[in-house]
């Protein structure tokens, strides 16, 4: 009769077994062999050791009702699967904390609605401001402003569709078309 080496840690079909057997012994193993790791993820982000019971049990209930429900299919380790649902659970967990924990200083950035029509007002008003200085500046300086910044064509573009030598002589000639609808726009 050969005899048996009992390994502490219950191999997976083990405890797959135990649960549809609803074993209480295969349970309490399964805390004592991987609880340890779940508590070191959980106090390594930010929770207590009764955050990481709770984690620990619903992972529990997760691996018992897919067990149970007859179709479960173990695709890795028992260990990772249990560390990915707890771990998926836990960051769950701290972003709802992170939502519902705020301080009131968190919502100081948040403008109140009459202040931000306001600002979008002005917005309109200076885009129809550069539209108007847009529309006064005049060839090629209005094609070259609107190639470079509504269009986003380069410079090596710009150069060859106005017959400039080089890249450079574009990029001067560029500035001065800023310069020129900065005194327009200011102007108005």
């Amino acid at each position: 009769m050969k005899k048996q080496i009992k390994s502490s840690d219950p191999a997976d079909s083990e405890i797959i077994l135990g649960i549809l057997n609803d074993s209480k012994e295969i349970l309490n193993r399964l805390y004592s062999t991987y609880f340890p790791m779940i508590l070191q993820l959980v106090l390594n982000n930010n929770g207590n050791e009764d955050d990481a019971k709770d984690v620990f049990q619903e992972s529990i209930i997760v691996l018992y009702n897919k067990v149970k429900s007859g179709n479960f299919e173990l695709n890795s380790k028992l260990k990772t699967f249990l560390y990915s649902v707890c771990r998926r659970l836990w960051l769950k967990r701290l972003n709802a904390q992170s939502r519902t924990l705020r301080n009131i200083e968190d919502f100081s950035e948040f403008i109140p609605v009459e202040d931000d029509l306001e600002r979008h007002e002005e917005k309109d008003r200076q885009f129809e401001v550069m539209e108007l200085a847009l529309s006064q500046l005049g060839e090629p300086c209005k094609t070259i402003i609107e190639d470079y910044y509504m269009q986003n064509k380069s410079m090596q573009e710009i150069c060859e569709k106005f017959g400039y030598t080089n890249s450079d002589n574009a990029k001067t000639q560029k500035y001065k078309c800023l310069q020129r609808l900065k005194k327009l726009f200011f102007q108005a």
